[in-house]
């Protein structure tokens, strides 16, 4: 006969990261109110043994909280806004709740939020983006937590996704800048390292320029955090460059609005001096002066098949499948042939 292996507890966690239960505790509800030295050894300990308070409950099938964990990048801007926001209403409409965290773009905080919510007995979880340390998805698998990826797509990966092809989009924008004559070519991204959406994005401009006869080594690059700010100084950085760029691929809207407030700033015209493209097409860049030449990804489907799709699972047993949605060039005024 199979011995069933013993289900750690609470106690097997305090003993391997030698704290108290109550430690041990307060790491996993509120681990902001514990040492980072001592949230880490904690952090791995239940990684280790594979503990979450609601195992149990989970391996049984005895009960479901009709919750469901939405991870995000930030909440400081609107990027996320309207898919999570469709999201939660089909999610009510099957009788589920959501619960959101943000995890400021930071890999270590995410894994603590995921703790948190299957801790907290989040009957499934929707993140943003495949890449991720291996060992969490080895701790949702242990758990039997179901992941859904959006803001992503590939058929290929182990976790199914409903999103966009990030690659694609960014390609299909810069053949088009391409073919309206530009040659001297900008980025301004995100960290590509811990960002897949964000390298897929910048592999996009790096294929259009190989397909359009330009070297990709020309590509002048400026690696960035997300914001407003952030993006006016990297781009004034960007327009110092030996070469000037004549058109400015952004990583999203809010870098690209900060650019478009440095461009007036310096006295550069946009779209007859540069041109300034976005990614996301968020509110922001209708609004924006002037009106931004953006990527559109569709936020709202995204969300709301996204939502339907965790309450089929969790609801029918209807597997998770991979969805691909179009995101397309939506051309305004701040960008113009060459």
């Amino acid at each position: 006969m199979t011995t069933q292996p013993a289900i750690p507890t609470l106690e097997d966690v305090a003993t391997l990261a030698e704290v108290s239960t109550a430690t041990v505790s307060r790491a996993i509800n509120s681990p902001d109110k514990v040492a980072p030295e001592t949230r880490r050894r904690v952090n791995e300990a239940v990684a280790t043994l594979g503990y979450s308070p609601n195992f149990g409950a989970r391996t049984m099938a005895v009960r479901r909280t009709k919750t469901i964990g939405a991870i995000i990048p930030t909440m400081e801007n609107a990027i996320f806004a309207r898919g999570l926001q469709a999201f939660q209403e089909e999610l009510r409409l099957h009788g589920y709740t959501m619960l959101v965290a943000s995890s400021a773009y930071r890999a270590d905080t995410e894994e603590e939020q995921i703790r948190s919510l299957v801790a907290r007995g989040a009957d499934a979880l929707l993140l943003i983006g495949h890449h991720r340390n291996p060992e969490i998805y080895k701790f949702l698998d242990a758990q039997n937590v179901p992941v859904l990826i959006t803001w992503a797509y590939d058929p290929l990966a182990d976790r199914p996704s409903i999103g966009f092809d990030n690659k694609a989009a960014m390609q299909g924008m810069a053949a088009e800048v391409i073919k309206m004559g530009h040659r001297n070519l900008a980025l301004i991204s995100a960290e590509t390292a811990s960002n897949d959406r964000a390298s897929a994005r910048h592999e996009g401009i790096l294929a259009a320029m190989q397909d359009g006869g330009l070297s990709p080594d020309d590509l002048t690059y400026v690696e960035t955090t997300y914001g407003i700010e952030e993006g006016a100084i990297a781009f004034e950085k960007a327009m110092a460059m030996p070469i000037r760029p004549t058109a400015v691929f952004c990583g999203n809207d809010v870098l690209a609005v900060g650019a478009l407030r440095r461009a007036r700033e310096l006295g550069i015209d946009v779209p007859n001096d540069v041109s300034i493209i976005g990614f996301d097409d968020i509110e922001l860049a209708q609004v924006a002066h002037p009106p931004l030449t953006t990527v559109h990804v569709p936020h709202r489907e995204m969300g709301r098949l996204a939502g339907l799709a965790l309450a089929q699972l969790l609801n029918e047993g209807i597997a998770l499948k991979p969805v691909e949605l179009p995101a397309r060039p939506i051309f305004r005024e701040t960008l113009a042939a060459r």
